[in-house]
């Protein structure tokens, strides 16, 4: 940690308690839940200036929230979740009535949408205040949350480097504790990335346990909304508020999912006996990762040995083509998702004075709102659907991501959980990579298979890395459906662990 941002890794009373903690003092009205709130939006006033995690700070909103909750209480009502009370930062790409929506993106600056996304929806229910909507690569494009149209958001630890991406500003505004707890999204992994990078806990739910209704798509296939803390215990308890079936989304499980919390909490116990935790193959004779995160990762696995689970090697031998598979079907969903953007319904419209047609319009309003990674994803997409190219491309890597589930499903026979570096090295500088597209992409290596999955992942802090003292991130990894083997296994590895400085 530098001189410079020590004070952004220095929390007050409350700012520095969990969630969970937090959630108890209110609920016993030892300190009300305005007075939480308060501290956060404090708090977000001291630092933000300096990390601008926040596109848009809803103190009105977030206080009237607090407040209600305080009124329950005071007048013996139950609290409405076990996280009533406590604070939350938003990413801002789902849709808020009372809040801009903007995606990090100029084409919808401004706009405030006509309802709330039912992640929205569901935090307002469980008494969640929201304290704001953070930055983020627009439209979820990006490795690094340089890519918003409002700036980069800089990483608490050293803010000469990025947060990680898409997801900075939420992993960006737990680390500086101007918030307890974080919602993101997960498409290739942007969840679990910037938490590796934060030293924040970041969850990928299975694919379709946490509703997308009112998410503005990237990747339909892709997205997963998820919970991102400081703990495995805060990260189970908000995925149990924001996780279920919902109608209005047609890929949404229509089945209960497992006890997310509980395991958390058994985990915490220390216990692994007989888990079996797999080693990819192929991940152990890549190259790229740098010394300082294969030691971290080495002593995690020797950490989980000491605690009784069973190390065993497994092999994804299509894993080699997932990057391109992957670089094939999420520009060709985004072609498709962003058409919306026309400037015909809602967001900007440039050009609009009469002496354009509306096709016109819609050209000069996308050429003006979408930034530069936007339009290379829009353009790499189209090509790869259209006619005479379709099945050697997309169509192909649909194939590949069939063969890579075949995989991980053979994988799993083995073992009930996967590990791996999150990421193949530390948070780098703002500026390193962003003018190099390949070298962001392959930052996301050891993410996005699990994605063309569908299944779930977590990243918990696994220490500091010896090259630079930045942190590092374990990646857990389970099939669809066994969250709670990601909780019982992060938690278990975060009790061992101990603190991270």
């Amino acid at each position: 940690m530098t001189d410079s941002t020590t004070a952004l890794r220095s929390p007050g009373e409350l700012t520095g308690l969990t969630a969970a903690d937090l959630a108890a003092k209110i609920a016993s009205r030892e300190v009300s839940s305005e007075e939480v709130t308060r501290a956060h939006l404090d708090r977000i006033a001291e630092v933000d200036g300096d990390i601008a995690a926040y596109l848009h700070v809803s103190t009105d909103a977030a206080l009237a929230a607090a407040r209600a909750v305080d009124a329950g209480l005071a007048a013996g009502d139950q609290p409405a979740s076990p996280l009533a009370g406590v604070p939350l930062a938003l990413k801002d790409v789902f849709a808020t009535v009372d809040a801009p929506t903007t995606c990090g993106s100029k084409i919808l600056e401004g706009w405030t949408p006509p309802f709330d996304a039912t992640v929205t929806a569901r935090l307002r229910a469980a008494g969640i205040p929201i304290l704001g909507k953070t930055n983020m690569d627009e439209f979820a494009m990006g490795s690094s949350t340089e890519n918003s149209a409002y700036g980069p958001t800089r990483n608490p630890w050293d803010t000469a480097r990025t947060p990680g991406g898409s997801g900075g500003g939420s992993a960006a505004a737990l680390a500086s504790f101007t918030a307890p707890l974080a919602i993101g999204t997960d498409t290739g992994g942007s969840i679990r990335q910037p938490a590796s990078l934060t030293a924040t806990v970041g969850v990928r739910p299975t694919y379709g346990a946490v509703s997308r209704y009112g998410l503005v798509a990237c990747a339909s296939s892709l997205d997963q909304c998820g919970p991102c803390a400081r703990t495995v215990e805060d990260t189970a308890l908000l995925h149990s508020v924001i996780a279920g079936h919902d109608p209005r989304d047609s890929t949404s499980l229509d089945a209960p999912g497992p006890d997310v919390v509980a395991a958390a909490r058994a985990g915490a116990a220390g216990d692994l006996t007989g888990v079996r935790v797999g080693l990819v193959k192929e991940f152990v004779e890549g190259q790229g990762v740098a010394s300082g995160v294969q030691a971290s990762f080495e002593a995690a696995v020797a950490q989980l040995k000491e605690l009784g689970a069973e190390v065993v090697e497994v092999s994804l031998p299509t894993i080699s083509y997932s990057l391109a598979a992957y670089y094939l079907i999420l520009p060709s969903e985004v072609s498709s998702n962003l058409a919306r953007f026309d400037a015909m319904r809602y967001g900007l419209r440039v050009g609009d004075d009469g002496t354009h047609s509306a096709e016109e319009v819609m050209a000069l309003t996308r050429e003006a709102g979408f930034g530069a990674e936007v339009k290379r994803r829009i353009m790499i997409g189209t090509y790869a659907l259209s006619s005479g190219y379709y099945d050697a491309y997309y169509g192909s890597a649909q194939k590949v991501r069939t063969l890579l589930a075949r995989d991980f499903a053979a994988a799993y026979e083995k073992v009930d959980v996967i590990v791996s570096p999150t990421t193949p090295t530390t948070a780098f500088a703002l500026g390193e990579k962003v003018d190099d597209p390949l070298a962001m992409y392959l930052f996301d290596l050891f993410t996005l298979p699990t994605n063309l999955a569908g299944h779930c992942g977590m990243s918990v802090p696994s220490g500091l890395s010896a090259d630079d003292g930045l942190p590092v991130g374990l990646q857990i990894l389970a099939p669809a459906q066994a969250d709670d083997r990601l909780y019982r296994v992060g938690a278990a590895y975060e009790a061992a662990r101990g603190p991270i400085a």
